[in-house]
Formats: structure tokens, sequence, C-alpha cells
């Protein structure tokens, strides 16, 4: 199982959701329960809700799916957590300042 997505809000996570199961692509959402206590518990990419991809061959598809989609960057609001490429939809851990992936500059 592998994270593909970190929405701003459990809502973002199941539209998510409903577009990845639309292209055949088994999705979980995990951190939902998390959400109602934000405040109590610090919000990082562990605790904010997040799409996650059940088998692992879905993973490449799922990205291309997201990536071709107008999100934007959804990262969690925490100042310097992890963030996604806005231009290839790959996750950057936060101290890349630019995607190490396709060498777009953070936003």
């Amino acid at each position: 199982m592998k994270r593909v997505y970190i929405p701003k809000d459990p809502v973002e996570a199941h539209l998510v959701k409903g577009l990845l199961e639309g292209e055949d692509i088994k999705v979980l959402v995990k951190g939902e329960a998390l959400w109602s206590i934000r405040g109590e518990v610090p919000i990082t990419p562990e605790t904010c809700p997040s799409v996650w991809v059940i088998e692992d061959s879905d993973y490449e598809r799922a990205i291309e799916v997201l990536s071709a989609l107008p999100l934007g960057e959804a990262s969690p609001p925490e100042e310097g957590g992890e963030w996604r490429c806005g231009q290839c939809g790959e996750m950057n851990e936060s101290q890349f300042t630019e995607c190490w992936q396709c060498g777009k500059d953070r936003q």
C-alpha cells in the first residue's frame, strides 16, 4: 500500500478516492477520523487524511490520473511538511525546495 495524495480535508480525500475508483484503482482513505480532533493533535502528514492505493502496482497509474486533474498542490496545512509537486504529482519530503523528480520549484 502506498500513499498517493494528501488532501486539504476529508471531503477532498473522498473526491479523489471516487475519481481513482472510477479508473478501477482500489484505494483507501486513512486518517479521516483524526480530522475531528485537529487542534488537539499536531497536524502532520501522518494525522491528515490521505489517499492510499491498495495495490502497489497501481501507484504509477494513480499518480498519472492525479497529475492530469486540476487539483492543484495539496499538502498538509503545516509549514514545512511533505508537499506534492504541482507539475508531476510526486510527493517530496519537507527538506526539498524543488521536486526531486522533475525539478519544479516548491510553491
